[in-house]
Formats: C-alpha cells, sequence, structure tokens
C-alpha cells in the first residue's frame, strides 16, 4: 500500500499542470468558437460620428466584430481583454470592431469606455440593433471572426477572454485568408 502512494506523489506532480493548463485553456472561452466558412453578412453599422459602415468598409484586413452592450454583464467582462487584443494584433491587419448594441450612442459608450480605461477600441454603434440581427446572433456578446477575403471564418456565443493565448492563435489563423490549393 505504501508503495502505491508513492506512485502516486510521483505521477501527482505531472497531472496536475495539465490539469491546470486543460482548465485555463477551457476557461478562455475557446471551447465556444464555432470554425465556420460562409461570406459574412451584409450588414451595417455607425462609427462616433454617425456615418454609416459595413464590413467591406475594411477590405484587406482581418475583423473580429463583437456584438455588445453596456448593460450586458458578460459583455463588460469581456471589453478589456477585447482592448487589449485590439492592441495585440493592430499591427497585424487585424482590427477588433465592437459595435454597441446601446440606445443611447456614443456618450453612453464614451463614458463606459473612459470607466474601464479602454483605449484602443474605437467606437462603433448599432443602436437599434439591426446590424446584430443581420448577423444572426442569437445573444450577447456574440463575436464574429472575418477573413481578409471577407469570409467569416469562426463565431463564438458568450464571454471570452480574448488576450489569451489561445484565442490570440485562433483571431490570427481565422482572421488570414484561406490558402488556395
Amino acid at each position: 500500500m505504501r508503495r502505491r502512494q508513492m506512485g502516486l506523489a510521483l505521477v501527482a506532480p505531472a497531472i496536475l499542470p495539465a490539469q491546470a493548463a486543460l482548465a485555463q485553456h477551457s476557461q478562455t472561452g475557446i471551447e465556444r468558437l464555432r470554425e465556420e466558412s460562409r461570406p459574412a453578412p451584409a450588414v451595417s453599422f455607425t462609427d462616433a460620428e454617425g456615418r454609416p459602415h459595413s464590413f467591406t468598409d475594411f477590405a484587406g484586413q482581418g475583423l473580429v466584430v463583437n456584438f455588445w452592450a453596456t448593460w450586458c454583464p458578460p459583455c463588460v467582462a469581456e471589453m478589456p481583454a477585447l482592448d487589449r487584443l485590439a492592441g495585440i494584433v493592430a499591427e497585424e491587419r487585424i482590427k477588433v470592431l465592437a459595435l454597441s448594441s446601446d440606445r443611447g450612442g456614443r456618450e453612453v459608450v464614451q463614458a463606459f469606455y473612459e470607466r474601464l480605461g479602454l483605449q484602443r477600441l474605437a467606437i462603433w454603434l448599432d443602436p437599434r440593433g439591426a446590424a446584430t440581427r443581420g448577423a444572426g446572433a442569437r445573444g450577447l456578446p456574440t463575436t464574429l471572426l472575418i477573413d481578409r477575403d471577407g469570409m467569416e471564418r469562426g463565431r463564438l456565443t458568450g464571454e471570452a477572454v480574448w488576450d489569451a493565448p489561445p484565442l490570440v492563435e485562433a483571431v490570427r489563423r481565422l482572421t488570414s485568408p484561406v490558402a488556395a490549393g
């Protein structure tokens, strides 16, 4: 019996880090990332000045499109990580578009950004939720990964730790165009 206990004592330290890594990996939200390949939805939204935009305005760039609102607790929780992701991928032609569904518009979002100290995310607005519905989002937050060719390559519903290494790698991979083969 004592020999078995000693064997477990030797094996347990090797197993625990792997279990911890697996638990940390699943806590990022990557397990909810659904990879797909279809044309990005044809939706419109506005910038902070009220000018209309669509995903085609960002042709040649990878997009991380996050549908969110200030009144949505999981949205609020993931915004600092989205802000950090925007800084991580900015030099790689990948843009993070956080489309707010808040009806209060720019003022509400700007005050929220200031309160949280968000510095890298621009203000993008979807106050009537038309882009959110047009993208088929079933709840907030929902994030689309759109490649440089305008194809939706991934979708994640719910909160995620967007600056965690597994998600940063997935963003880079899925926002790059598919190699012709």
